[in-house]
């Protein structure tokens, strides 16, 4: 019999383990730029990124970017690799819009795609420079982009309802839940405005113009806000997700959330106070939820109701009213997905078969969502 001498197997580097066990690419990482308004700095905080990037040798390019004659913009882009634009000529006028072929075949890690909300020329490959990104994403290119709050769909009417002009062009709310992660260029509206009368932002004859209408101070704070709430909810839902992926307890939090349950009975404002109280001193949101529909009320209840939802919103509070088989179901179900860590639930005194009732109901939201913290508060009937 004849032995076979057995052959050594190099040992592995900890990169080749590494590169082994990383999960294979299958799409590109999207990230956002988010701004209120023109000037706040969304193209500029992008490049910025982009040369940092650049500087560790990543392989950076600039898909298209609108430097409106900005000399910090036009600066810095300069610095980054560019690909041709394509030329498209349209009612006499020739435009240029990006390239999605030539970036997909040259297949850079990186690629700059400046405001998202775009239209395409008539005759480019896709309407919307939206879709060329999808199709840049797709073949597994990471994209930095920039929009501001008044171009995603949802928010249209209500900015066009604050600033009186109307916006022609969105980007679906779902393009912009598709990002990885979302940026405010953050700016107070009292320096974006002094941006403006230097003459940083528009040329000195649109200045005037700007500042009397779009660039108000009572609209630019307004978009800001919007701003800020949508940059809260994409953090929310990126941390839903991640506390899904790692598969997190649901008694993971990260933000105290109290809800406050209330029904059409005036004793309800009693509830709701206690709720503001406990919420400003834990700083926490509060929210107030009502389970059922105002149509299946009589007309004393209905307005009863009313006047607590009137309450609450003068408390700060969300008002948000609930659909379900059962109080005790909607509740949990509410309480799982808007992560709520303090529940207050009135009672009053009942006996006899309501009182078991009443237990049975609040066995049955602590089973459906096991780590709130449940506040019973005695309520005088009225």
């Amino acid at each position: 019999m004849t032995l076979q001498k057995e052959q050594s197997v190099p040992a592995r580097t900890p990169e080749e383990w590494l590169e082994q066990t990383t999960e294979e690419k299958t799409v590109g990482i999207f990230k956002v730029f988010l701004g209120y308004a023109p000037g706040v700095g969304k193209t500029y905080n992008m490049l910025s990124e982009a040369l940092r990037r650049a500087s560790r040798d990543e392989d950076v390019i600039a898909g298209v970017i609108e430097t409106h004659g900005r000399k910090g913009i036009v600066e810095l882009s300069s610095q980054i690799p560019s690909l041709p634009l394509v030329p498209l000529e349209y009612k006499g006028t020739v435009f240029y819009e990006m390239d999605v072929d030539a970036i997909v075949q040259r297949k850079p890690s990186v690629v700059l795609v400046d405001e998202l909300a775009h239209t395409n020329i008539p005759g480019s490959k896709h309407r919307k420079r939206y879709e060329d990104v999808l199709e840049i994403l797709a073949a597994k290119i990471d994209v930095l982009t920039t929009v501001n709050i008044q171009h995603i769909e949802s928010l249209g009417p209500t900015v066009q309802s604050i600033t009186g002009i109307p916006i022609r062009e969105t980007v679906p709310d779902w393009v912009m839940e598709r990002a990885d992660e979302v940026v405010m260029a953050d700016l107070t509206p009292e320096a974006l405005l002094t941006r403006m009368r230097r003459g940083d932002i528009y040329p000195m004859d649109r200045v005037d113009r700007a500042l009397a209408n779009f660039f108000r101070r009572g609209n630019l704070m307004a978009l800001r806000e919007l701003a800020l709430r949508q940059v809260t909810r994409a953090v929310d839902r990126n941390l839903n997700a991640y506390l899904r992926r790692k598969r997190f307890g649901d008694h993971w939090q990260v933000q105290e959330r109290v809800a406050v349950c209330i029904s059409a009975s005036p004793s309800a404002k009693q509830l709701i106070a206690r709720g503001a109280r406990i919420a400003e001193g834990i700083d926490a949101e509060l929210f107030v939820v009502h389970v059922g529909s105002e149509a299946d009320l009589e007309p004393e209840e209905r307005r009863s109701l009313q006047a607590n939802v009137r309450f609450a919103e003068n408390l700060s509070a969300k008002v948000v009213f609930l659909k379900g088989n059962t109080v005790a179901t909607a509740l949990a179900a509410f309480a799982q997905e808007r992560r709520i860590t303090q529940l207050l639930l009135g009672r009053k005194a009942v006996h006899g078969i309501r009182k078991y009732l009443y237990y049975q109901a609040l066995q049955r939201l602590l089973q459906g969502a096991p780590h709130l913290d449940v506040h019973i508060i005695t309520q005088e009937s009225q």
